[in-house]
């Protein structure tokens, strides 16, 4: 599919958006963060792993995870970067290994890099969403597990009106609000190397949804073949 969001402009958005994100959003995004970062510590075990956060934003999740887990936290925008970078100094958190300034579609990292990929309302707001899913698979290991979180847009009825409705300026405020399940779902079967294991809407009006994806192993993605 073709892109229907500006890269620039998804970056100038959220430019703006630093300084007050944390304070507009923090509350209204917690339930996600919380689901986001247990299923990620969940698919790591009691030992940890390595955990990419992509759109890491101003790093307010950063501080939930256990110390076991190694962290490396990716966002498009600068600005929110620098927040995140004076979040981990203020909480010492020794286990980031490092934030970067990176394109979530063409991530700088070798292949299998990760135990976990966690995107916690980004795929709605990327250029290319399947292309961004595709880059994520990369980066995980066979095994792994990618976790998404993102409000998914209604079917029908007054809020699938409005979500219509609200779309053109939503896409110059950075995101798609009548995203559809649908598009995940087709990506999986189409990629052939995934298997969703959840979709779970979030408390407390499921607005925002829960995706877990396992990378298949080369015996599964033979078999499913």
């Amino acid at each position: 599919m073709g892109a229907d969001i500006d890269k620039e402009g998804v970056e100038r958005a959220y430019a703006r958006w630093a300084p007050i994100y944390d304070a507009v959003f923090g509350k209204v995004f917690a339930p996600g963060r919380a689901a986001a970062i247990a299923a990620a510590e969940q698919a790591c075990g009691g030992e940890g792993g390595r955990i990419l956060d992509v759109g890491v934003g101003t790093g307010i999740s950063l501080p939930a995870y256990r110390s076991v887990n190694r962290l490396v936290g990716v966002d498009l925008c600068e600005p929110m970067l620098r927040q995140a970078a004076e979040r981990v100094a203020e909480y010492r958190l020794a286990n980031v290994e490092t934030l970067a300034v990176m394109d979530a579609e063409r991530l700088a990292f070798a292949d299998n890099a990760f135990d976990v990929v966690v995107a916690q309302f980004v795929i709605t707001a990327v250029p290319h969403p399947e292309a961004t899913l595709d880059e994520f698979v990369r980066v995980t290991r066979d095994g792994g597990e990618i976790i998404l979180v993102n409000h998914i847009g209604a079917e029908r009825g007054p809020r699938r009106l409005f979500e219509m409705c609200f779309a053109p300026l939503a896409r110059r405020l950075g995101w798609r609000p009548e995203f559809p399940f649908a598009r995940l779902s087709e990506w999986a079967r189409r990629h052939g190397g995934v298997r969703m294991l959840e979709h779970r809407p979030l408390a407390p009006l499921g607005h925002f949804s829960l995706f877990r994806f396992r990378r298949l192993e080369d015996a599964e993605r033979r078999g499913a073949a």
